[in-house]
């Protein structure tokens, strides 16, 4: 198949199902388990009203299984956004041919070998293998790339970030050039826009576009705002402003509020609005117990989203391991 002939949908679009990989004793959670199972119960009640749910857990995890499908898995974590498959489907002539979905299984050590991800790196695989998701399988285990670094408009355009891409442990000798050209033979892009400013105290990603940046419908991009502690993230509002659609019309941009500073001791959490996740119908907000910009953040979503229900979850757990509630999940068209 010539890799040209293929598109990475936009999140908005049709999904038949949301992914989760469960958290358990053995993951950085345990700490905390009954406080982020918590959570997870709540993400999973929601997107089972209104599509199928992929559950990934070991042996002796019980997560709920109505309207779900669970597959035993041992596994290093929970980020089914960077372990999980990229879908990109086949454009073909025929309008009436139905639509081959192709599953980009890409490479994830741990964010720049942070952390260990070797299980987690196994799970398309194994999904693959016992017909959890259809598709055509396509490895390129030899490039990292994980689904929180990039996000599609469903018309050609990848956005992500320099400093995640180009960041220590990842792809290197590549240049951003030769990332740049991976990036549209394997999604399908026209182009790529490179997002050079802007990062989260505490991220461990090096800057991941879903906390900082989404693309919404009609040529929107959703950004964060900044602080006093964020002051790189005005620079970043500054280049929102040069980007042109491919029709060389400006973007609308709609700007969330920056949660106030939450703490875990001395460590600043990467909270952020920018990470909800869009499912059929809905969009999942995370909220963080601070009534007025919670309330802000997802009046701002709803005018991206005017037809969908916005429905907040607290994600005070989530952040404690320096993620949110996109980072969580991954869906399935």
């Amino acid at each position: 198949m010539n890799k040209q002939n293929r598109r990475m949908p936009a999140e908005w679009e049709l999904q038949s199902m949301v992914q989760l990989t469960w958290p358990h004793k053995d993951t950085d959670w345990a700490p905390i388990l009954p406080e982020i199972t918590a959570v997870y119960n709540e993400m999973a009640r929601e997107i089972r009203k209104r599509e199928k749910l992929l559950i990934v857990a070991p042996a002796e995890v019980q997560p709920p299984t109505l309207n779900s499908y669970l597959i035993t898995l041992n596994t290093n974590d929970t980020w089914a956004r960077d372990h999980g498959f990229i879908t990109v489907e086949e454009i073909t002539a025929n309008s009436q041919k139905p639509k081959t979905k192709i599953l980009l299984d890409f490479c994830f050590n741990g964010w720049g070998e942070k952390f260990e991800a070797t299980l987690d790196n196994e799970i398309n695989r194994h999904l693959y293998d016992q017909g959890m998701v259809k598709g055509t399988y396509e490895s390129h285990l030899d490039f990292v790339l994980e689904g929180g670094s990039i996000e599609s408009d469903g018309k050609g355009t990848i956005f992500t970030t320099s400093c995640c891409l180009m960041a220590p442990h990842r792809n290197q000798p590549l240049t951003q050039s030769e990332i740049e050209q991976r990036l549209k033979q394997s999604l399908g892009a026209e182009r790529v826009v490179w997002i050079n400013h802007g990062s989260l105290i505490g991220d461990d990603t090096d800057g991941h576009i879903d906390t900082l940046v989404r693309i919404c419908p009609d040529d929107t991009l959703l950004y964060i705002g900044s602080d006093e502690e964020h002051p790189d993230l005005l620079l970043m509002e500054e280049e929102l402003k040069t980007f042109r659609t491919l029709e060389g019309k400006p973007y609308r941009l709609l700007k969330l509020p920056l949660p106030r500073p939450i703490y875990d001791g001395d460590d600043r959490l990467p909270a952020t609005y920018a990470n909800y996740l869009v499912i059929n119908d809905a969009v999942l907000v995370p909220t963080y117990n601070q009534p007025d910009l919670d309330q802000e953040a997802m009046r701002i979503i709803q005018q991206a989203f005017p037809d969908r229900d916005i429905v907040g979850i607290d994600c005070r757990a989530v952040i404690k391991q320096h993620g949110s509630l996109h980072c969580c999940t991954m869906q399935y068209y």
